[in-house]
């Protein structure tokens, strides 16, 4: 066997990729909302609204693409526009006791 100096090609990990169906997508949220920090809730947001286009979801969200980018980047983000985006990919917010 010879090595060759030939580089590795490595492609970058996107999960946006992986989600391909609704019960991986809800999985993956629910999960960043409980056990994440609230800037990775928000990084799923963005993951999701990628895997299911950009565009779509800022037309449900009824915002510019441009609004819709810098509203899932930014640090801190306005709880109405995350409300919409989720309302635009058909989910919502629930409070349950952490008792129950």
């Amino acid at each position: 066997m010879t090595a060759t100096n030939q580089p590795i090609k490595i492609s970058r990990f996107d999960v946006a990729s992986y989600l391909t169906d609704e019960a991986t997508i809800q999985a993956y949220l629910n999960e960043m909302l409980e056990s994440g920090t609230p800037a990775e809730f928000v990084q799923a947001l963005n993951d999701v609204a990628r895997a299911r286009g950009m565009n779509d979801v800022a037309k449900g969200a009824n915002m510019g693409r441009t609004t819709l980018y810098k509203t899932l980047q930014s640090e801190k983000p306005r709880f109405e526009s995350l409300a919409k985006v989720l309302d635009s990919l058909g989910y919502q917010l629930q409070v349950v006791s952490k008792h129950a």
